[in-house]
């Protein structure tokens, strides 16, 4: 880890933080703190006023930014990025280039595939106007390069297809698949939540 790494870091017991991570990128805005048995690996930057629990763990290269509440056991896989002002609960796994913008919600339990993507912006770049929060809530699956729109509540248990564009509120307990997506009664091989090993 790079001597600038470090300004005001707090860690469990074994913790694993690569020499090349930086943690606590701008410090100012307050702690960065890890629960026990965090895994920090090569590349990865974490901002300050970050808290992440108990077997936190990330892939080469992710991002967490400040103002940024993680549960236990979440994983923020390679080049995925958490971008501020996000709230997770625990065993939330984010793969391989996720991105979870500000004022999003998620619960405990919950999967999103790689590439997976949720916006808080209706109108990005052609009007002014106010960030909108997402909420992902608890035993969701959001298949890879599915695309979660600003405002909306993807209920408990519902399953994201892959390639998804969720343009509205999904029930709990319900597929979501297509462009945009359709709400489909979830098939028994779905239903139950999530299972991680």
């Amino acid at each position: 880890m790079t001597d600038e790494a470090f300004t005001d870091l707090r860690t469990g017991r074994n913790c694993d933080v690569a020499e090349t991570a930086q943690v606590g990128v701008g410090a100012d805005t307050g702690s960065t703190v890890l629960g026990d048995g965090a895994v920090v690996r090569a590349g990865t930057i974490l901002y300050g006023d970050v808290r992440a629990g108990d077997g936190f763990a990330t892939g080469h290269h992710a991002v967490v930014r400040s103002e940024t509440d993680l549960g236990d056991d979440v994983l923020v896989g390679t080049h995925a990025t958490v971008d501020g002002r996000v709230s997770t609960g625990s065993n939330v796994h984010l793969q391989t280039g996720a991105y979870l913008p500000p004022k999003t919600v998620v619960g405990d339990d919950v999967f999103f595939g790689p590439h997976a993507v949720v916006t808080n912006d209706p109108y990005p770049v052609r009007e002014t106007s106010e960030l909108v929060e997402t909420t992902v809530e608890s035993d969701v699956s959001v298949g890879a390069n599915a695309t979660v729109l600003p405002g909306v509540t993807v209920g408990q248990g519902a399953f994201v297809a892959a390639g998804a564009v969720v343009t509205g509120d999904v029930p709990p307990e319900t597929l979501a698949v297509g462009v945009p997506a359709c709400q489909e009664p979830l098939p028994p091989a779905l239903q139950g939540g999530n299972r991680f090993e």
